[in-house]
């Protein structure tokens, strides 16, 4: 049994739903249903009854859920107290936050000019981590991070940009209803890897009643906005970010008519490191600049 069976039987237990509880842990279903399983092995019972239709916690599930989510509030006080006190703060992000970050360091230096901010680069799961073990003080992630230990706390949104050839069919636009792009495919990385985005476009489809066609999935070693130009009919979506530095040539950049492409972007602290002063001006310094950026 380990920290990680306990975190995913949590989180299918509050979603009661496998796919639901992948989604929200950022891994494939297949996964959290295997670590599941494995941990159902080693208490000797199970966990959840499946079917087809509907997950149903068991009475052994269901004392189990305290226990763990005690375990999960220890393991984060735990990497808190054995930290060592600094004057420092850590953010974690990925490359996409990287403008924003730096501009908030900026802003909080000159109101702390003692206080020596970090930015790191990790994965979604690595940066979460980082917090609870203490290595870092915020991760900054879009959608949200549900942990025992943890806040997330709301520094803005994010819009997807709509990416599609020069030559496809509704290239002359800047804007476009999700709805109108439903007879075109769309191509993104594979599920597993990108499972905000899918889910995302997934209910703004389902919003307008209409069904998207998927394309075949974008190889590891190519970029989607490269694929739209060889496929003049499909599109793509990027985080805004990333379209900023995306070469715009043959390619048109156009935003959904109602905004159903909006993904909530947050940073993740321990539970009351938000009131940290220094914590504190940080994450008001974030939300000025991602909503510099809207």
């Amino acid at each position: 049994m380990d920290f990680r069976q306990l975190r995913y039987f949590l989180a299918v237990s509050e979603e009661l739903s496998f796919s639901r509880a992948a989604q929200r842990c950022f891994i494939s279903q297949s996964a959290i249903s295997h670590q599941v399983t494995r941990l159902e092995q080693e208490l000797g019972t199970s966990l959840f009854e499946r079917s087809t239709r509907v997950v149903r916690i068991t009475p052994a599930g269901s004392r189990l859920v305290p226990i763990a989510q005690q375990v999960m509030s220890l393991e984060a006080k735990a990497f808190a107290v054995a930290r060592e006190p600094r004057n420092r703060i850590r953010i974690a992000a990925n490359m996409s936050f990287a403008n924003r970050s730096l501009d908030a360091i900026s802003r909080v230096r000159e109101q702390y000019g003692d206080m020596d901010i970090e930015f790191v680069i990790k994965s979604f799961t690595d940066r979460i981590d980082a917090v609870v073990a203490g290595d870092a003080d915020i991760a900054l992630i879009r959608g949200s991070a549900d942990r025992p230990g943890l806040e997330s706390v709301a520094l803005g949104v994010e819009d997807l940009m709509i990416v599609t050839s020069r030559e496809h069919p509704l290239s002359a636009f800047s804007k476009v209803e999700i709805g109108e792009l439903a007879p075109y495919p769309l191509l993104l990385p594979p599920r597993q890897s990108q499972v905000l985005i899918h889910s995302v476009v997934e209910n703004a489809f389902e919003e307008v009643g209409r069904r998207m066609q998927l394309g075949p999935a974008v190889a590891r070693d190519h970029r989607a906005v490269l694929d739209v130009i060889t496929n003049p009919r499909a599109w793509t979506v990027l985080y805004p970010s990333n379209a900023g530095d995306t070469p715009s040539k043959g390619l048109q950049f156009m935003h959904e008519t109602h905004n159903r492409l909006r993904i909530p972007v947050c940073g993740v602290v321990r539970t009351g490191g938000a009131a940290v002063p220094a914590m504190a001006a940080v994450i008001e310094a974030l939300r000025e600049s991602i909503a510099a950026e809207e």
